[in-house]
């Protein structure tokens, strides 16, 4: 291996390393090897697609066709994998199983397993030093499953760890809501899965709070009105802080996504049954608890009656903490690439007017350093999984040397916009579109970038 002289491998013989080995991470590794470059992706959990695992029993709103990355298809290919009917809509445990984990295993020990990355640096400079820094290469500190502690040097950093470790608290004010760590043992930051025994008697014959405005907060109301129908007693409680408006429920059966429109009309079906009750312009201050029982407090002082457990479904935010020593170019209010986050700033945009973007708008003052997927977002709400491995074909072409095939950013978008995850499990009627099939219209291609004009979508997240 070639070495400078202070003993380092240079930088054109040492991996990329990647964080997570979640969809977008493992496509980003697919489409570095398709490059010439050699990724190392470093994985927390056991498996790939750990944090998808967690969501098993959710239903995604995008069909396989739009949650496979086709370098990865590439690489799939002679094992003998094929594609999934593209169709239908996956659950989170079929992305896991019947993809994610295929494309690690042929990625073979460029997948490393039970490896936390605890910080990124440049080798010899923190992240005040300006003397030759574009010059050094990243250490990436680990730590593995079994306590032991390592540093891996690094050509470039590609993190796509994803938001999912930090769910968004219940307070209004974005941090946890007094009495709220105090009450930990009776709140859950998951849709919960009641086809786990264990989970189903938590909820059922009881009084629930589900805190949250989105998808995952439908699919929560959809499934303890369900349960509510096998179980007396069981009841949700919906905490809105907005008020109850016609797009409350999302678009009903004029939605060309059926799966999303189905899912908000379970929502109210669930209000309209008697099985939830809503609760709106509460902003949450306080927790108390009430004997064995939990009382929301709004900043307005209301305190509606108690409840037995909390779902809080308010969103996620970015894990800065490991990365403290680069420099990172990051929104004040979103926490996303400053480039990016305009783009994606829910204040302005829907999911249906975000453009296609890649390396340009996902870069940061420290080269070669790139936050991709969910975690690009920041704390933006919406985001498709076709974004994401868009972004890291144009951040491998860049890191490739590739500057054209980079900045020359594609993206296949549905036309409805698909705002991915959070739909129901329940068959695989509730899986599929109507006559066009799918869960989603007809796809558009759009182009952006050298050679194509630019062109601000009609739909897509």
């Amino acid at each position: 291996m070639a070495v400078s002289l202070d003993g380092v491998p240079t930088a054109d013989r040492l991996p990329v390393v990647v964080i997570g080995a979640g969809p977008v991470g493992l496509a980003a590794a697919a489409h570095l090897v398709e490059r010439g470059l050699e990724p190392l992706v470093l994985e927390a959990g056991p498996s790939a697609g750990t944090a998808v695992r967690d969501w098993a029993h959710v239903r995604l709103f995008s069909p396989w066709a739009e949650v496979t990355d086709p370098a990865a298809e590439k690489l799939l290919a002679p094992t003998g994998w094929t594609r999934p009917d593209g169709a239908s809509c996956p659950t989170g445990g079929d992305w896991a199983e019947r993809y994610l984990q295929p494309l690690a295993d042929a990625l073979g020990d460029r997948v490393r397993y039970g490896a936390t990355v605890t910080g990124v640096t440049r080798a010899g400079r923190d992240r005040v030093v300006d003397a030759d820094r574009d010059a050094q290469p990243f250490t990436v500190h680990v730590e593995r499953a079994d306590g032991r502690e390592e540093r891996i040097t690094a050509r470039a950093v590609v993190d796509a760890s994803g938001t999912w470790s930090v769910p968004g608290p219940m307070g209004a004010d974005g941090l946890p809501a007094l009495g709220e760590k105090a009450a930990a043992d009776r709140i859950s930051y998951r849709v919960p899965d009641l086809r786990d025994p264990a989970v189903r008697a938590r909820y059922a014959g009881r009084r629930t709070a589900v805190v949250g405005s989105g998808a995952s907060a439908f699919t929560a109301l959809a499934l303890l009105a369900d349960l509510a129908g096998e179980e007396p007693g069981t009841h949700a409680v919906w905490v809105l802080r907005r008020g109850i408006g016609a797009n409350t429920f999302g678009g009903g059966e004029a939605d060309q996504l059926p799966a999303r429109g189905a899912l908000g009309l379970r929502a109210r079906a669930a209000v309209e049954a008697g099985h939830a009750s809503a609760v709106t312009g509460f902003r949450t201050r306080a927790v108390e608890r009430d004997g064995d029982r939990l009382v929301l407090v709004a900043e307005d002082g209301r305190r509606p009656d108690p409840v037995d457990e909390i779902v809080v479904l308010t969103g996620f935010r970015p894990d800065l903490s490991f990365l403290s020593e680069v420099r990172l170019g990051l929104d004040e209010r979103l926490q996303a690439p400053t480039a990016l986050a305009p783009l994606i700033d829910p204040n302005v945009h829907s999911c249906g007017t975000v453009r296609p973007h890649g390396v340009n708008e996902l870069s940061h003052p420290e080269k070669d350093v790139h936050l991709v997927g969910m975690k690009s977002y920041g704390r933006a709400p919406t985001f498709l999984a076709m974004t994401g491995y868009e972004q890291v074909r144009s951040v491998a072409a860049a890191l490739a040397g590739d500057r054209e095939a980079a900045e020359r950013v594609e993206l296949t978008l549905p036309e409805t916009g698909v705002c991915g995850g959070a739909g129901l499990y329940d068959g695989p009627d509730a899986a599929r579109g109507g006559e066009g099939g799918g869960c989603c219209a007809a796809p558009a291609t759009l182009r952006i970038g050298v050679g194509a004009p630019t062109t601000t979508p009609s739909g897509g997240c």
